[in-house]
């Protein structure tokens, strides 16, 4: 086992007209998570490119950029034990209609891009995601 570790967890415009907002980090605390950040906001296109810079030049870059700028988002710094892969899971595949019942794509997902959530995939991403919604640490 790992120790803890935090990782970035974004519910995107659907999950927050949807009003799921509080169903999806209730999972998270639920499975023991603690919050250390939350933000509503809504993403400019230019914090959106950063935030997703990782995608630029990829076909789907623009419509990522476009949807999670569509409106208020929710961000959340997690804490706990193997923050990064236990959330991961939790979220469940990127495609909604391939994401497994029981994960919050399975259950709320509705496609691809409009999937609820985001959720950081490394420390790396997770410190470069942070610092795109939150600003840097103490800055």
């Amino acid at each position: 086992m790992s120790a803890a570790e935090e990782t970035l967890v974004v519910v995107k415009p659907d999950g927050v007209r949807r009003g799921l907002v509080g169903e999806i980090i209730g999972r998270f605390e639920k499975k023991g998570f603690v919050v250390r950040e939350l933000r509503m906001q809504t993403f400019s296109k230019a914090q959106a490119e950063k935030f997703y810079s990782v995608h630029s030049g990829k076909p789907f870059f623009g419509e990522l950029v476009a949807f999670i700028s569509s409106g208020p988002v929710v961000g959340a710094v997690l804490s706990g034990r193997d923050a990064v892969a236990t959330v991961r899971r939790m979220v469940g595949a990127t495609k909604s209609w391939e994401a497994a019942a029981g994960t919050i794509r399975g259950d709320f997902g509705l496609g691809y891009t409009d999937n609820i959530i985001h959720a950081s995939d490394s420390a790396e991403s997770f410190a470069h995601e942070r610092a795109a919604f939150f600003g840097n640490p103490g800055g």
